[in-house]
C-alpha cells in the first residue's frame, strides 16, 4: 500500500467554486476575530496606556541609586575601595616631621621664708661648727647624696649624725683651716669612724687648706647660702612610674626641708631616703605638682615636671640667698 504522504491530492471537477467557497469562509473568520479583539480591547486600551505613562515617570523620577535591580533590592552606591591589608613593595611615604617636644614648662609660685632657719635640722646657718678635716679619694664626685658625677671637686662628705638622713646633701659649707677656706658642697656619708663636726673632703678641696699629705687637720665650718648657683633641677629616680616613684631636687642653694607633691586630698610630705630621694610608696603625686621648701621656710611650686625617669629637668627657678 502506497504511503499517504505520497498521494497525489484529488482534483476537483468544479475548482472555480471550491475556490471562492473558501475565500468566503477566510474572510469571515478574519471579520469575527478582529470585531472580537476590538471589542475586548478597547475597554483597556486606556487602562494600559496610563499604566505604561505611570511606569515610565516613576522610572524616569527615580534617582539611579534607587531603581530597582534585576533582584528587586535597592542597590546602593559602590563603596570606595578599602586600603589593601597587605603590605605594599613600594616604600612607605616619610611621616610628616613633627616640632620637637619643648622642654617641660615649669610654672614656679615662690612664697617667701621668714628669714631664719625655723626648719633646719642639726646644721643651722650662723653657727660655727668645730671638728677635724680628712681626705679621700672621691672618684667622680658621686655620692650617698646620689646627685651623680659632680661638675667639680670641691666636694665633701658629712659625718653621719650631721649628715641626718641626708638632710646634709646640697648644702654649701665654708670650711676654714687657719688663713685658709674652701666652700664645699656636700654630696656624701662619711660612716663611723667619722665623728660628729667632721668632714672628709676630696683630695682637692683639701689641698686648699693644707698639704694633703697632713692627713688629717682641725677646722672650723658654716652653713653658708652661695651667689653663684644654677637653677635646681627634679629628677625622679629610675623605675619610677605612677604606681611608685621617688623624687630628688638638685643644684639648691640652701638645705631642703620638705619635698611634697599635689595629691586629691592637697600636699603630701614625702618621707626622705638615706639616699637622698623622697619616696612616694603608693604612687600618689606621681607625675604631678611637686612643692620644696627650704630651711629658711621658702616655698617653690613645680608644676609641669613630666613623670622621666634618671632624666635631669632644669626649673629655671632657684631659692633666695640669705
Amino acid at each position: 500500500m502506497a504511503s499517504r504522504s505520497h498521494r497525489s491530492p484529488r482534483r476537483s471537477s468544479r475548482p472555480g467554486s471550491r475556490t471562492a467557497l473558501v475565500s468566503a469562509v477566510a474572510v469571515a473568520a478574519v471579520a469575527l476575530v478582529a470585531s472580537l479583539v476590538m471589542a475586548f480591547g478597547s475597554g483597556r486600551g486606556a487602562e494600559g496606556e496610563e499604566a505604561r505613562k505611570v511606569t515610565t515617570t516613576a522610572a524616569a523620577d527615580t534617582p539611579a541609586r534607587e531603581r530597582p535591580t534585576p533582584t528587586g533590592r535597592t542597590s546602593s552606591p559602590s563603596p570606595s575601595p578599602s586600603p589593601s591589608a597587605s603590605k605594599s613593595t613600594s616604600p612607605s611615604p616619610s611621616p610628616t616631621p613633627t616640632a620637637k617636644s619643648p622642654k617641660p614648662k615649669v610654672t614656679s609660685a615662690r612664697r617667701a621664708g621668714s628669714g631664719t632657719a625655723t626648719l633646719a635640722g642639726r646644721i643651722r646657718p650662723r653657727t660655727t661648727y668645730q671638728g677635724i678635716a680628712t681626705l679621700y679619694d672621691a672618684g667622680n664626685g658621686d655620692g650617698a647624696c646620689s646627685f651623680g658625677p659632680s661638675p667639680d671637686m670641691m666636694i665633701a662628705a658629712m659625718n653621719t649624725t650631721d649628715y641626718e638622713t641626708s638632710r646634709a646633701c646640697g648644702a654649701y659649707v665654708l670650711v676654714r683651716s687657719g688663713s685658709a677656706s674652701v666652700t664645699v658642697r656636700i654630696t656624701n656619708e662619711c660612716p663611723a669612724p667619722c665623728k660628729p663636726g667632721q668632714l672628709d673632703l676630696s683630695a682637692q678641696a683639701f689641698a686648699k687648706l693644707a698639704d694633703p699629705s697632713r692627713g688629717q687637720i682641725p677646722i672650723t665650718w658654716s652653713l653658708v647660702s652661695p651667689g653663684s648657683p644654677d637653677t635646681l633641677s627634679i629628677r625622679y629616680k629610675t623605675g619610677s612610674s605612677r604606681y611608685w616613684c621617688g623624687i630628688q631636687a638638685i643644684g639648691h642653694r640652701n638645705p631642703l626641708a620638705r619635698l611634697e607633691v599635689r595629691t586629691g586630698s592637697g600636699w603630701t610630705a614625702l618621707a626622705r631616703t638615706g639616699y637622698n630621694y623622697f619616696l612616694s610608696e603608693h604612687g600618689a603625686g606621681c607625675g604631678g605638682a611637686i612643692r620644696i621648701t627650704d630651711i629658711y621656710g621658702e616655698q617653690l611650686t613645680l608644676d609641669g615636671i613630666a613623670l622621666r625617669p634618671n632624666t635631669v629637668q632644669p626649673t629655671r627657678v632657684q631659692f633666695a640667698r640669705h
